[in-house]
Order: structure tokens, then sequence, then C-alpha cells
């Protein structure tokens, strides 16, 4: 019996450019963990980080076609996941939050208005009919940030009436919802970006439970061989050290771990994690963590805790 072997990356790029919106569904699924390693390591824990992988999609929803290598489009994407942080850190003036990708090499000869753009792009129906489906104020918001010539804050403000800070909350939920519709895609075919997270999401469960009782099981167990290491503030200086220790110190400590969101890819993971402290604490842990996890050959490799900023 043949079994299935999931598409390249190659493949599904070029599926994605001839208009197949599940391909790069499932080519985004795929590289999710690594885009929001990224956006985690320039912005830390928290709503930017998550913003600026939600653009990062609708970035590549619409400029999947000025993919040159597509043998290297996961490059690509944390190249538009880097942009787009950059772009949150330097905020000293509003650019369009799905433009300012000059150094990914688009093509000479493309236009660079957005709506140019996605006409040239046989997705354009599949984009229009997700605008659509966008409650009216969630659409409005987007269309003018991101299809028109309004793409300031203040002019979006002035055109809808409303304050600058009803104009960012509408439109992170309008990227949301883009950027979850288009993920969604990934489920509609047959590739392993779901059973991954599934597979993660059991480990994580299985990986806290036996944390908290002392014990793991020996296929969790066999997860954390010998030589993964734990890097980081964890880990203390100079020592190679492995992540059990940690686990048991927070044990022993009454500290609890809860997951709240798994991303997973073959050699990339992140558990997002909320915190419980016993009551009366002298050094509490954050109230959120992630675990940042480099696999090979589906083990961890190494594991990075990583702290949300403390908030500005």
């Amino acid at each position: 019996m043949a079994t299935h072997k999931p598409p390249t990356d190659e493949e599904l790029t070029r599926r994605a450019q001839a208009g197949e919106t599940g391909a790069l569904g499932l080519l985004l699924a795929r590289h999710q963990a690594s885009m929001r390693a990224v956006a985690l390591s320039l912005l830390g824990y928290g709503p930017d980080a998550e913003d600026a992988v939600q653009d990062a999609v609708l970035t590549a929803l619409r400029r999947i076609g000025d993919v040159r290598d597509p043998e290297a489009v996961g490059a690509w994407l944390r190249a538009i996941v880097r942009n787009a942080s950059r772009m949150r850190l330097r905020a000293t003036r509003e650019t369009p939050g799905l433009d300012g990708l000059d150094h990914l090499h688009l093509r000479d000869h493309e236009p660079s208005h957005p709506e140019q753009l996605i006409e040239q792009h046989a997705m354009h129906d599949w984009i229009w009919y997700a605008v659509e489906e966008l409650p009216p104020q969630l659409r409005l918001v987007l269309m003018l940030r991101h299809f028109s010539g309004i793409t300031s804050y203040r002019e979006i403000a002035a055109v809808c009436e409303v304050p600058v800070g009803t104009v960012r909350s509408r439109l992170n939920q309008a990227r949301g919802k883009m950027a979850q519709a288009l993920l969604s895609t990934a489920t509609q075919a047959h590739d392993d970006a779901a059973a991954l997270t599934e597979e993660s999401r059991h480990e994580a469960v299985a990986t806290l439970e036996g944390a908290a009782r002392g014990t793991l099981p020996r296929e969790i167990a066999e997860l954390w061989p010998a030589e993964t290491e734990l890097l980081g503030t964890l880990s203390p200086p100079g020592e190679r050290t492995h992540p059990f220790p940690a686990m048991r110190r927070n044990r022993e400590a009454g500290v609890r771990q809860h997951l709240r969101h798994v991303v997973a890819s073959r050699d990339i993971t992140l558990w997002e994690m909320d915190v419980t402290n016993p009551p009366g604490a002298a050094n509490p842990c954050p109230p959120t963590l992630v675990w940042l996890m480099f696999r090979q050959n589906g083990r961890v490799r190494t594991l990075r805790v990583i702290f949300p900023e403390p908030p500005g």
C-alpha cells in the first residue's frame, strides 16, 4: 500500500500561485510556528506579536505570486513577519500594515497598488468573498487601510467618524478574521499540519500532567531525551541543563501551567501557557509564558522559555 507523501513547499507555493487558496492555507499552517517564533523574538509575548503574524498572513495572500524561489518560501514568510514586527517597533510614522516589503524582491514589472496586485492574482475572488463576509464596520476599515489610498489611522478615523483607538480595534478584529479564514482552508486538504498540531497538543497536556505528578509517561519522556537542552533565563549560566530539573523546581514551588494555545510544525513547536502561582509566592512567575521548542527527528533538541514583556 502506497503511503501518502505530503506536498513539498515548492509544490504548495506553485499551486497557491496558480490560485489554489487551500494550498496557501496549508503552506501557512505548516510555517505558522516559525512565523510566530520570529514575531515573539522581536516583539515579545502579547497582542503585537499576534497582529504581526496576522499581517503577514494577509501579505502572503496578496503577494504569493511574488515568490521567486518556491523552495525557500519559508524564509520569505519569516521575512514578512520580521518586516511587520519591525514596522510595529518603529511606529514613528504610519504606513499600511501590508506594505513596505520592497526588500522581499517584488517583481519590478508588477504594479505596487494593492487593488491592481489582487486583480492580477487568481485568488482575488476568494479575497473579496472573505472581505464581504466581514461585518460592515470591520469591512470598511480593512478596505480603507489595505485597499485604498486612505491608509493612516487619522484619515480612516475621520472617514468613519470614530476615534483612532476604535479604528485600531476594528482593524485588529478584521485582520484576525481574514487570517483565520485563510488558515482554515488548510483543513480542506489532507496534509500533516492539523495532525501535527493535535499530536503536539496531546504531548503538551501529557507533559504538564506528568510534571505535576512528578512522573512522565514513557512516550512523553522519549520526547525529552538526555541531550535535550534548556536555554535562556531558566538555565544556569555556563551549564548545560535538561528541562526536567526546571519542571521539578516549578512543581515543588507550587507553580502550575495551563495550556492556552499550540502551534506546531515538523521542527518548531510553540506551547503558550497561562501560569498560576501559589498564594503568597515571594517571587511569582509571570502570568503567561511560551515554550519554544526546536526538534530533530520528532524529539525536542532545545527548549527556550519566553516570558512576556512587562507592560509599557
